[in-house]
């Protein structure tokens, strides 16, 4: 028997898939991303009724600016719509609407506003289910504070360590010193309000803070071997974190650290000091998020299979100008590894290298090892999946290429 039927077909593994996670997108043939969130509450709507809110952001969902508006209209559950813009190739009409010409922008009940902080206050001030106290006193704190975190220097601070080291150690060290002083007032900042959050509920504060933290809490370790997270200086910042994951909205909207780790490679030419963090176990052997990563490679199928026939190098396997079976060994891996996240150790796998003996054919595991660490590290969050799916997803791909090799 032929091994590519030894694994489910793609419909199957679909249905299987989709039975374990309630999570979907919408399907964006020929455009970039090729998916998209649906929001969470969009539901709420009749389908002739156009949402209240139109989100202009970044096509790669990179943008933190843009994160801090999609948790805070995931967190009041609010229907909106999105259009992506691509930030290397900014169309014109976007430009001309926006004075700023960047991201986020966004038109709340027709009317246009930009910079993310603005955004966020024009959401409180047009929708309930308010993100701001309703004390006066700590009202007025919490609209300090959001002041505060656009212009208190922790982030140009913290991106000047991670990014522009001098060569100079002792002007390195007392780069790391200022950033210190800047997490130690956070650290305080944080005690100001009993539980772990920066008032004394969840609030645009902590959404202002998120996805900058969640960057650097990623980043550091790895290029410059320095940890914010289980760092027993910042009790109060790690107890806030472990908060934040409570929260269903900010799964729908982080990313994870392996994107934003070659993320950082790709865009800035950053040099790491240390491995890539490994992914997180919390999500790797959770069904939901599994689940959700199969659902996506499944659904998605088309893209994918295109993609790395087109950008990984495969074809250069082509023999006598037949890609039939390149692209065969593309879909059966691809197959196997949604099998793999859908069943997890239940399978045997079978092929490659198991119990040392080697019964695959050559060509196969070869398209099949390209294939695999190809789509690993395609993998962006929260673009193509969440967080914790991009996770089980790489962790899935790699216990297979252990399988090649």
């Amino acid at each position: 028997m032929p091994i590519q039927n030894t694994v489910s077909g793609w419909e199957q593994l679909l249905e299987i898939a989709r039975k374990n996670t309630d999570a979907r997108r919408v399907r964006r043939p020929g455009q970039h991303p090729s998916t998209a969130p649906i929001p969470n509450s969009l539901h709420k709507l009749s389908p002739d009724t156009k949402p209240p809110v139109l989100l202009y952001r970044d096509a790669n969902s990179w943008c933190p600016f843009c994160e801090r508006v999609w948790f805070a209209l995931e967190e009041k559950e609010i229907p909106f719509e999105t259009e992506f813009i691509d930030l290397s190739n900014k169309p014109k009409w976007y430009t001309d609407l926006v004075p700023t010409a960047k991201v986020p922008g966004a038109k709340i009940e027709g009317k246009l506003v930009y910079e993310s902080k603005d955004i966020l206050l024009e959401l409180e001030e047009k929708f309930g289910q308010t993100l701001l106290p309703e004390d006066p006193e700590e009202n007025a704190v919490a609209r300090q504070w959001i002041d505060e975190a656009e212009t208190n220097g922790i982030r140009d601070i913290a991106y000047q360590f991670l990014r522009q080291p001098p060569e100079d150690p002792n002007e390195l060290a007392n780069l790391q010193t200022e950033f210190e002083a800047k997490l130690d007032e956070l650290e305080q900042l944080l005690g100001k309000y009993p539980g772990s959050y920066f008032l004394s509920t969840f609030s645009l504060v902590d959404i202002m803070y998120s996805p900058h933290l969640d960057r650097l809490a990623s980043n550091l370790p790895v290029y410059r071997g320095y940890h914010i997270k289980g760092n027993p200086r910042y009790p109060r910042i790690n107890a806030w974190f472990e908060a934040l994951k409570q929260r269903p909205a900010y799964h729908r909207v982080k990313s994870d650290d392996i994107t934003n780790n070659l993320l950082l490679r790709r865009r800035w030419g950053a040099e790491a000091k240390g491995n890539l963090l490994p992914p997180n176990p919390e999500y790797t052997e959770t069904i939901q998020f599994r689940a959700e990563a199969a659902e996506r490679l499944s659904d998605n199928r088309e893209v994918a299979i295109g993609d790395i026939l087109k950008n990984s190098g495969v074809q250069a396997l082509v023999k006598d100008g037949d890609i039939a079976p390149i692209q065969e060994a593309i879909d059966f891996h691809l197959r196997l590894l949604a099998d793999y996240l859908i069943h997890g150790n239940e399978i045997v796998l079978p092929w490659g290298r198991v119990g040392g003996q080697d019964h695959a054919d050559p060509l196969i595991s070869a398209v099949g090892a390209i294939a695999l660490a190809y789509v690993r590290n395609r993998i962006c969050a929260p673009r193509d999946m969440s967080a914790g799916a991009a996770s089980a997803f790489r962790a899935a791909a790699d216990k297979l290429l252990a399988a090649i090799y």
